[in-house]
């Protein structure tokens, strides 16, 4: 670990962010400052780029906005970002896709599956692997209804 490392670990804060690729749907809370009042604005969009590694890694999100595509870059270790999510995990063969600025509607479309977070535990929607022992169903069983006393009038 160089100086620059050491002296970059030290000022910035730990941020747990999800890991997510380039084709991965996600949603970036940022901190806006609009005079003395701070507000969250969530920017949605497909991340096209990642890039760099450690301290100086960033990512670059793309989001259509009417009929004009809108970009934004953010460091990794920015302390404008409250959080990320991940929305849908996408399928793309190359590391930036920056083919996409040219294509419009339909053809724009990444093929992607939808990420379900249960209790801590991410697991991806239809491709989810189903349990190891088959539940299965059956009627309840019918029971006798309980004798009861009956009472004799002496």
């Amino acid at each position: 670990m160089n100086f620059a490392e050491k002296a970059a670990k030290l000022f910035n804060k730990d941020v747990s962010l999800p890991s997510f690729k380039t084709g991965d749907t996600v949603s970036v809370h940022v901190k806006v400052k609009e005079g003395e009042k701070e507000r969250i604005q969530i920017f949605k969009g497909n991340v096209i780029k990642v890039q760099g590694s450690g301290v100086g890694r960033s990512f670059t999100v793309r989001k259509m906005s009417g009929q004009f595509g809108v970009e934004r870059t953010w460091p990794m270790q920015s302390p404008a970002i409250d959080k990320i999510d991940l929305i849908a995990r996408g399928k793309v063969r190359r590391s930036k896709i920056f083919y996409l600025r040219d294509l419009k509607g339909r053809a724009a479309r990444i093929k992607s599956e939808m990420v379900i977070e249960a209790k801590g535990v991410k697991s991806k929607g239809k491709k989810a692997k189903k349990a190891e022992t088959p539940v299965t169903a059956s009627a309840p069983e019918k029971t006798e209804p309980k004798a009861t006393e009956e009472k004799t009038n002496s």
